[in-house]
């Protein structure tokens, strides 16, 4: 099962992601609100994934997504930007930092997670997803 590290400023979208996610077959592993809280989680909880917000209250999270990406060691987690701003706001910031991609926070689910993390692994998603589409 797919273990997921939520990183957030607001707290009702995290509480909102988590019960989604679950309920669709990812393993929360923790949620973050800070970069500093996020690089203790990751490296307490080592999540196959982490969902990071771009804009952490006053915190980059292009700025955050490089630090974790430098710091991971051997089993880094692999990163996918979400915002409730558009892809096309950020596509060359996005394309230039180490995530695997981004989802919207409006379509984000575990089908996009899985999309996403399929199409930065050569088309085979070496984190199965139980759920509909998963395994």
């Amino acid at each position: 099962m797919l273990s997921c590290l939520i990183v957030d400023d607001n707290p009702r979208f995290l509480a909102a992601a988590r019960d989604l996610l679950e309920r669709e077959g990812v393993t929360v592993v923790g949620v973050a609100s800070t970069s500093a809280e996020a690089l203790q989680a990751v490296a307490a909880l080592r999540p196959d994934v982490t969902l990071l917000d771009i804009d952490l209250g006053g915190e980059s999270g292009f700025d955050l997504a490089a630090r974790l990406h430098r710091d991971a060691g051997l089993t880094p987690s692999r990163v996918i930007l979400i915002s409730t701003h558009a892809e096309q706001d950020y596509a060359e910031l996005i394309g230039a930092s180490p995530v695997v991609g981004f989802v919207s926070k409006s379509a984000l689910s575990a089908d996009a997670i899985r999309d996403l993390l399929e199409r930065d692994g050569d088309g085979e998603c070496p984190l199965p997803i139980n759920g509909p589409r998963g395994t």
